[in-house]
């Protein structure tokens, strides 16, 4: 018997993952693209099919080695009727049956559904919220996105819709955001945000790396903008502490990367927001699987999708 292969696809404001993994969830191959290099819908769809078939070919496997396709994708998506809702921060997408589009195109399973929902299964799964029955798993890019685990199980929401933490409203009269309203906390904290205010206050052109880079050094610049991300976040994040009463916040993805200055500076923020009660129980951890998290929740969602 041939062995078993999940392709796993990781869509991103930013980047798009696509990679191959082994039904333990071990991944064999990997290719980064810009999201941004496909400037319409159907360009984007054509390039997640060339790359899906680039893997096969590149790996001397036949379509009857994969046992399905998985995407994780940032916005609100169906998982059950594979349709994408809308993506905050690439435009072009509005109601669009995915699942059923590639399905046809590739002829192989598909499944799909928000980033930060794979994210969280990969987590809860395998990572640092494994074991914890109420979780929020938090990715932190481009977009800022949440899967919620209550009882130990992803809580969807009524269409699949929750876990939107990206869009908590946090300042009444505040900045416009990419989901079309104002004052969400993407807005005040996503990748694009970090950028200008650090471009602001070096006078130069600053990768989320290097500021990384530069607080862990000590700079004090660039420590103020990570403090002033963390408070922030930490706010926003008493809030959901004070609904949901959680055991953990797990956070992942390119800003999660700034490293000790905005763990510390959230921690503080949330203990001083949340009520006593909720804030001296909760803990915040950063996600073990890293970058891969995506993926790899892409491939649990395929594998657990086939058996169900």
């Amino acid at each position: 018997m041939n062995r078993k292969y999940i392709i796993a696809i990781d869509l991103g404001g930013t980047n798009l993952k696509v990679a191959l993994l082994d039904l333990q969830y071990k991944i064999k191959d990997k290719e980064i693209m810009g999201t941004r290099s496909f400037l319409e819908k159907d360009e984007l769809i054509s390039g997640i099919i060339h790359a899906i078939n680039r893997v096969i070919k590149y790996n001397n496997l036949d379509k009857t080695d994969i046992l399905g396709i998985g995407l994780g994708l940032p916005g609100p998506v169906d998982a059950k009727s594979g349709i994408v809702h809308f993506f905050p921060n690439i435009p072009g997408w509005r109601e669009v049956p995915l699942r059923d589009i590639l399905k046809n195109r590739i002829g192989l399973p598909v499944f799909l559904d928000n980033d930060a929902k794979i994210m969280a299964l990969a987590e809860h799964r395998l990572g640092s919220a494994k074991g914890l029955n109420n979780v929020l798993c938090m990715t932190l890019g481009t977009g800022i996105g949440g899967g919620i685990i209550i009882g130990g199980k992803l809580y969807r929401g009524f269409n699949n819709a929750a876990g939107e933490v990206g869009h908590l409203p946090i300042n009444e009269h505040g900045s416009s955001c990419n989901c079309g309203r104002t004052g969400c906390l993407e807005a005040y904290i996503g990748n694009n945000k970090i950028i200008k205010d650090a471009r602001k206050e070096f006078k130069r052109n600053i990768s989320l790396e290097e500021l990384s880079m530069l607080a862990a050094r000590g700079n004090k610049r660039a420590i103020k903008i990570w403090r002033k991300v963390g408070r922030r976040l930490g706010f926003a994040l008493a809030g959901v502490v004070n609904l949901l009463n959680l055991d953990a916040i797990v956070m992942g993805g390119g800003v999660a990367n700034a490293g000790r200055t905005l763990f510390d500076s959230t921690k503080e923020s949330l203990k001083k927001q949340a009520m006593n009660v909720h804030g001296s129980h909760v803990k915040i951890f950063k996600a073990k699987l890293g970058n891969n998290a995506g993926l790899i929740g892409a491939a649990i969602v395929v594998k657990e999708g086939l058996i169900s």
